[in-house]
């Protein structure tokens, strides 16, 4: 059997799996368990879909944020809107000069199709985007900053906060 013709058989056996396969990050959710789902609109345009695991307390780490884009965005636009987000929530000036460069450098352009995962530990936030590892931003404040966009009580986006910490059946 030509290898052509065995990747074909083998997508064809797997294919029915795949929205489940993409649906959940493994490595960065491990011992998590999967919290709520919601969409984020901007203008009535859906922009991203967003999935939230955590421990007992999902608001606090470790926990994982999978964020399913459907539109373009460049990087640079997605690290100012998080810098203007973590303004909003009281974050000091002196701090967002700092990471609002490093979130640029981070963060990818998107595009349909594409994912990001954000893993908040208590020692800093960690980046994967479409599985593979972009980097970290190893500071406790950060992570309590950035993840706070979603997760704070203040946030923009409470409808979104709402679906993501819906305490999951079973």
């Amino acid at each position: 059997m030509s290898t052509a013709r065995r990747r074909l058989l083998l997508a064809l056996a797997i294919w029915p799996w795949l929205p489940a396969l993409a649906a959940e990050p493994s490595a960065p959710v491990r011992g998590l368990r999967r919290w709520g789902q919601g969409e984020f609109r901007r203008f009535g345009f859906l922009v991203y879909e967003a999935t939230l695991w955590g421990g007992d307390d999902p608001v606090r780490p470790p926990l994982a944020l999978r964020l399913d884009y459907r539109r373009n965005i460049a990087g640079s636009a997605i690290a100012e809107a998080s810098v203007k987000e973590m303004r909003q929530l009281g974050a000091d000036e002196a701090l967002l000069r700092r990471w609002g460069p490093e979130m640029a450098r981070l963060f990818p352009d998107v595009k349909p199709g594409d994912h990001i995962v954000g893993v908040y530990r208590p020692e800093g936030a960690s980046f994967l985007f479409n599985g593979r590892p972009l980097g970290e931003i190893p500071e406790p404040e950060f992570a309590r900053r950035f993840f706070g966009i979603w997760l704070d009580p203040r946030t923009s986006a409470p409808d979104l906060r709402a679906a993501l910490l819906r305490r999951p059946e079973g």
